[in-house]
């Protein structure tokens, strides 16, 4: 089993697959970076050598912040919003949908469960 980034690599996945579990790295980056490295997509997380990831490995510490620093970048990105008190902050502060979403009914995901507003009393 690889280990890049500090992630462990899920077995028995392609390889284009299998890097998308490190945070920050999507489809499109993947496939990149494996262009890159001159590695087929197709090829299955068990089946890659240390030659591999360790091109894997210099790519990435060389073109793109993944893991911890891509959670700090987008955590401090958040706080700037927040910070100005722009709508887009605001809406972060009040744990609410900052991108358009209606609230009347839906959106608890962000909100959370429903409370009732005279269930409590006694």
């Amino acid at each position: 089993m690889a280990r890049i980034a500090g992630v462990d690599l899920p077995k028995n996945k392609h390889i284009e697959i299998a890097l998308t579990y490190i945070y920050g790295i999507g489809r499109t980056t993947s496939k990149k970076i494996l262009d890159e490295a001159e590695i087929e997509y197709t090829m299955n997380s068990d089946d890659i050598t240390d030659v591999h990831v360790t091109r894997i490995r210099k790519i990435l510490e060389e073109k793109y912040a993944v893991e911890g620093d891509r959670r700090r970048e987008v955590a401090m990105d958040i706080k700037r919003l927040m910070d100005l008190s722009c709508y887009r902050g605001i809406r972060h502060r009040r744990n609410l949908p900052c991108r358009g979403q209606r609230t009347k009914t839906n959106a608890r995901t962000r909100k959370g469960p429903r409370r009732s507003p005279g269930a409590r009393k006694k």
